[in-house]
């Protein structure tokens, strides 16, 4: 990036920051970027895309500058995947990287102060990584990670909200005891139990338009093949664009499984992971990007994102919008995961669109200024 007049920097906490300058040598900034890590067993495009994206934003700008500097980020870690604790990376840019989140530790008792460390990195300069206060905007391109798009035959959307999560862990207790010997009706069978449970999970969720529910994980004590598991303990992912519905199905769903365990003679107990309240992107932003897609020749499209992103985090200092990328199959989050060029083409097209757009506009300006 350097050889497009870039800046570029590792900040203190794995981020890859680049800077494009603006006409004026204190021009304030526009961040564009995605994530860099991805999951086990994972595709090529979640999160990466929206990094290349923002880089060939840059190359097609053909050393031209606008009103506005544009700074690129990579951001270091996203998934939660190696830590169980996701947005590290961005959280560093909004200041909530702080000491209980670097004392966080993997499964191999290595805190995540200590990784960075050991990536050559200080911690102590981690405030440095905080947005400069003349950061106009953040955008992020991304795959939809979906089928929504193409059922509909559109490249691109606007992404109008990304839903709230909440994540728990359920523990059914039972009883073990031997499979052979012991009776269907004097049973008291955690799997049975949770199998139960996991049902009305689903059939709720079928009942919500726009609400995903998932168990993910489960795991069953003693787990031997001619034991009756006197354990179970699984996973549930709740999500939704309204945070009220989100939190009502939760209480809903423990009270279901309160019941289940009751009736079953079994005991249930709930741990909160993770609540994230649905982040609305900035609509100034929405309705740009709308014009932008316009101008690619291709029908504007609004749309609630399922999964979480670093916009959610963005949006609580600066304001956020993103672009989602048709995702061919809807697969996404395994090596099949895949992205027409043509697709990258029109996404290419409608960043210059909306960057021009911005440039030009006293209203993006003016805006910010208010916030």
């Amino acid at each position: 990036m350097e050889p497009l007049g870039a800046q570029v920097r590792i900040d203190a906490a794995g981020n890859f920051r680049a800077v494009y300058p603006g006409l004026k040598p204190n021009a304030p900034r526009m961040l564009i970027g995605s994530h860099l890590d991805t999951v086990p067993n994972a595709g090529a495009y979640d999160g990466i895309l929206g990094v290349v994206i923002a880089v060939g934003l840059l190359e097609e700008l053909r050393g031209r500058r606008l009103s506005f500097a544009i700074e690129v980020v990579g951001f270091s870690e996203e998934e939660g995947v190696r830590f169980g604790t996701p947005f590290i990376g961005s959280r560093a840019l909004v200041g909530k990287l702080d000491h209980q989140l670097l004392d966080v530790k993997d499964a191999r008792g290595i805190s995540v102060r200590k990784a960075i460390e050991e990536f050559g990195l200080n911690t102590e300069m981690i405030s440095q990584a905080e947005l400069p206060g003349d950061t106009l905007a953040y955008l992020e391109f991304h795959i939809e990670q979906g089928p929504v798009l193409e059922k509909m035959n559109l490249p691109l959307a606007a992404v109008d909200t990304i839903a709230g999560q909440s994540r728990l862990e359920l523990t059914f207790l039972g009883r073990a005891n031997h499979a052979g010997t012991t009776p269907m009706h004097q049973r008291c069978d955690a799997i049975a139990g949770a199998a139960e449970w996991i049902g009305t999970v689903e059939r709720i969720a079928q009942e919500i338009p726009g609400l995903v529910a998932t168990v993910g994980k489960i795991e069953a004590k003693p787990g031997a093949t001619n034991v009756i598991a006197g354990e179970a303990t699984m996973t549930l992912d709740v999500r939704h664009g309204i945070n009220a519905i989100r939190l009502r199905v939760v209480e809903d769903l423990i009270s279901q499984a309160k019941e289940i365990a009751l009736r079953r003679g079994l005991s249930v107990g709930e741990t909160n992971l993770l609540s994230q309240a649905s982040v609305v992107m900035n609509q100034f932003l929405v309705s740009e990007i709308e014009n932008a897609i316009v101008k690619t020749g291709c029908q504007p499209h609004r749309m609630v994102s399922g999964a979480g992103h670093d916009a959610m985090i963005m949006a609580e200092k600066v304001p956020s919008a993103m672009i989602f990328l048709r995702t061919p199959g809807g697969i996404s989050h395994d090596p099949a995961e895949s992205v027409a060029r043509e697709d990258v083409e029109k996404a290419l097209d409608c960043g210059l669109h909306l960057l021009d757009q911005l440039s030009a506009s006293p209203e993006f300006y003016k805006r910010n200024e208010c916030a």
